[in-house]
């Protein structure tokens, strides 16, 4: 493996590993270098994507209900910060939050976020912190001893499996003085409507999907031809989640490095899940997680919720 390769260990295994499978998948996280991210601030403001939308809505009305599981003093943890969109909300509202620390994989998406940021709110402490939030956080020194309530906003706990996903909020329910988690779920709804939000007309939702073998090709030196890739989002009922697939449109062979996958017309890489909650279904999940629901707050149409959520 050449220098350049060495660089990328981490997405070299997980790409071998996940081409290599049968089924072939990508781990989603993978979507969000600079161009990823960029796009998917794009997608926020589709149309056919509700949920930022929705869930900027319930956020605006609930600041009130937040603030009061928020200390003085409180330094919000935010988990795939992305543009921090939502967390402007928060900060403009809830004068409690005098530090905030942004999570996110990106590092040049996050710094940058970061630096906008503290333009925008001079007086606020910003310790961003580069990391996969699936992994233990090591938290700035800034943090000790301090107060601290999670945001986990956009359904990003959806494209978790469940036991994944107990695991995370297990783990933020360890983090050091932590006093609340602010969660925000999307809800099981029309098929064709979710269908839709993750389908767009314009296309930007296929770009996104697509980047992630574009960046396997810039990154690692695979020759995907991603003009035979095809974007496809598909409906699981029996798991109640949107899957992300990129349907290979012909019989071929992409080569990484020394190794090759070969690809039947019509096999996909399945690269991203987001899976839709009922009440009865995230109240599960949270419980096993160690935490309590104190709120479960949704728009008039039942599109989306935002829990706040209280360790047992």
């Amino acid at each position: 493996m050449n220098k350049h390769l060495r660089e990328n260990t981490e997405l070299w295994d997980s790409a071998v590993d996940g081409l290599g499978a049968a089924p072939k998948w990508l781990a989603s996280k993978w979507f969000y270098d600079k161009t990823g991210s960029e796009l998917f601030e794009q997608i926020t403001e589709l149309p056919e994507y509700y949920p930022t939308r929705t869930e900027l809505s319930i956020l605006r009305g609930a600041t009130a209900t937040l603030a009061a599981h928020m200390p003085d003093d409180t330094a919000l943890v935010e988990l795939g910060s992305g543009a921090s969109v939502k967390t402007k909300i928060l900060l403009d509202a809830i004068p409690q939050i005098t530090t905030y620390t942004p999570l996110d994989i990106s590092e040049a998406f996050l710094a940058e976020t970061a630096k906008g940021l503290q333009t925008d709110y001079p007086d606020l402490q910003i310790s961003p912190v580069a990391c996969d939030f699936m992994s233990d956080v090591s938290f700035p020194d800034a943090l000790k001893g301090r107060a601290k309530v999670g945001f986990f906003p956009g359904s990003t706990l959806g494209n978790l499996n469940p036991r994944n996903a107990i695991d995370l909020l297990q783990r933020a329910r360890n983090w050091p003085d932590v006093r609340s988690f602010v969660l925000g779920i999307d809800l099981v709804k029309e098929t064709d409507r979710l269908l839709r939000a993750y389908d767009d007309v314009q296309g930007v939702t296929a770009a996104f999907n697509m980047n992630l073998l574009a960046r396997l090709n810039s990154e690692l030196g695979a020759d995907f031809d991603l003009d035979a890739f095809a974007h496809e989002a598909r409906w699981n009922a029996e798991d109640a989640r949107i899957e992300m697939h990129l349907v290979s449109q012909a019989g071929q062979t992409v080569t990484l490095g020394q190794h090759s996958f070969d690809f039947a017309s019509g096999e996909s890489i399945h690269t991203e899940n987001s899976h839709k909650y009922t009440p009865d279904s995230i109240g599960a999940i949270i419980g096993k997680a160690g935490w309590h629901m104190a709120e479960f707050l949704t728009d008039d149409a039942d599109d989306f919720a935002v829990c706040l959520l209280t360790p047992q």
